[in-house]
C-alpha cells in the first residue's frame, strides 16, 4: 500500500478495527494521525496513541471525540501544551479532569477549559476570576455559563468581558421569548 492508500484506510470510518490498529503502529506520522482522529477508531487503538512520540498524533487522538475519558485524562498531563488545549475543549473530558486543567499554568489551557460548554459551575467560577481578561472573555462567551456568574462579568474590569457577558445574557433572554 502506498502511503495515501493507507491515510485513505486509516480515516475511512468503515475500515475494520483490526486493520487501524495495524495502521496505527505505521512508521508514518501521517497513517498514525489518520487513525488518530478517526471516530470509528477502537479505544484500545486511541489509548495505545497515548504515548505516541509525536506530538500531533496525541493531539489528534485528544480532538477525537470518540476518545473514552480515562485517555483524555492521560493526556490531560501531556508536555504539550496543544495537547492539553485540545483535550481542554473535548466535550467528553470529565469534568473533574477540565477542574485540573482549570489551573493550568498556559493561558491558552484555560481558555479551552473556558469555552467549554461542558465545564462544571464551579468551574467556570473559578475561571470568571482569572487574571488573564481573555480567559473571562471566554467565560463570557461560553452558553453554559451560570447567570449569576454573568451578572458578575457584567461589572468585570475589561470592557470586552463585560460587552461579552450582556451579549450572552440577551441571547438567553431573546431565546426564552422566541415562538416554537
Amino acid at each position: 500500500m502506498t502511503i495515501e492508500e493507507k491515510v485513505r484506510a486509516a480515516r475511512n470510518t468503515s475500515t475494520p478495527p483490526e486493520a487501524l490498529a495495524a495502521l496505527s503502529r505505521d512508521k508514518n506520522d501521517d497513517v498514525r494521525c489518520s487513525v488518530a482522529l478517526n471516530p470509528s477508531a477502537p479505544s484500545e487503538v486511541l489509548s495505545q496513541l497515548v504515548r505516541d512520540e509525536d506530538d500531533y498524533v496525541r493531539l489528534y487522538v485528544a480532538l477525537n471525540p470518540s476518545t473514552p475519558p480515562e485517555t483524555l485524562a492521560q493526556l490531560s498531563r501531556d508536555k504539550d501544551n496543544d495537547v492539553r488545549r485540545h483535550v481542554a475543549e473535548n466535550p467528553s473530558t470529565l469534568p473533574e479532569i477540565l477542574g485540573a486543567l482549570s489551573r493550568d499554568k498556559d493561558t491558552e489551557v484555560r481558555r479551552y477549559v473556558a469555552q467549554n460548554p461542558s465545564a462544571p459551575p464551579e468551574v467556570l467560577a473559578t475561571l470568571s476570576r482569572d487574571k488573564d481578561d481573555d480567559v473571562r472573555w471566554c467565560v463570557a462567551q461560553n452558553p453554559s455559563t451560570p447567570l449569576e456568574l454573568l451578572l458578575i462579568l457584567m461589572v468585570d474590569d475589561n470592557e470586552y468581558v463585560r460587552r461579552e457577558a450582556e451579549r450572552n445574557l440577551n441571547r438567553r433572554i431573546q431565546n426564552i421569548h422566541q415562538p416554537e
